[in-house]
C-alpha cells in the first residue's frame, strides 16, 4: 500500500526539505531538478567493490539546461529521508515522458537519507529549468531486515 502524499511530504519535511505547495501531490511529492551531470569517465561495478566514474556538472544557459538526446545524471533538489518502515520509489513526471524523456532511479531503502540522483534519458532535445519538477517520490510500507547503511548514506547533504 502506498502512502498518501501528505505522509510523503511529512517524511521529507522531517528531513529538512523545503517543499512548495505545487510539489505536494495526492500520492507523493514532486522532486525538482537540482543539477545535471555528464559522465566523463568509466565507472566500475564489481563483486566486492564499486566506483562511480567522474562526472562534469553542466551549467544552465540563460536559466535553462539545454540537453541534446543522450543520457545524463540528475541530482534532485530536495533532501530525502525514507522512514524506517517504508521504501521509496521515484518515477518520472508525465511531462518528461510526453517530451520523449524518462528517468530511472534505484529503490531507496528504509532509512536512506540524502539528496539522491537518477539517470535522465533524453530521447529528443529538451530544455529544463533548474528547480523544475521532474520526478515524483512515492513511499510504500515495507517489511525489512535493518535499514540502509550503504556507501551513499548522506550523499550530497
Amino acid at each position: 500500500m502506498f502512502d498518501p502524499g501528505a505522509a510523503v511530504a511529512a517524511a521529507l519535511e522531517a528531513g529538512d526539505a523545503d517543499l512548495g505547495d505545487a510539489q505536494r501531490q495526492p500520492n507523493g511529492v514532486d522532486l525538482t531538478l537540482g543539477a545535471v551531470f555528464e559522465q566523463a569517465e568509466s565507472g566500475f561495478v564489481g563483486r566486492d567493490d564499486k566506483r562511480v566514474g567522474d562526472r562534469e556538472e553542466l551549467a544552465p544557459d540563460n536559466d535553462r539546461y539545454r540537453l541534446d538526446a543522450g543520457t545524463y545524471v540528475v541530482r534532485y533538489g530536495e533532501p530525502v529521508r525514507i522512514p524506517e518502515d517504508r521504501i521509496g520509489f521515484v518515477l518520472p513526471r508525465s511531462t518528461l515522458l510526453r517530451n520523449s524523456c524518462t528517468l530511472d532511479t534505484a529503490v531507496w531503502d528504509a532509512g536512506y537519507e540524502g539528496i539522491g540522483e537518477g539517470r535522465l534519458d533524453v530521447g529528443h532535445a529538451i530544455e529544463i529549468e533548474p528547480g523544475a519538477r521532474i520526478a515524483q517520490l512515492v513511499l510504500a510500507k515495507a517489511d525489512h531486515d535493518g535499514t540502509y547503511a550503504g556507501a551513499y548514506q548522506g550523499e550530497n547533504l
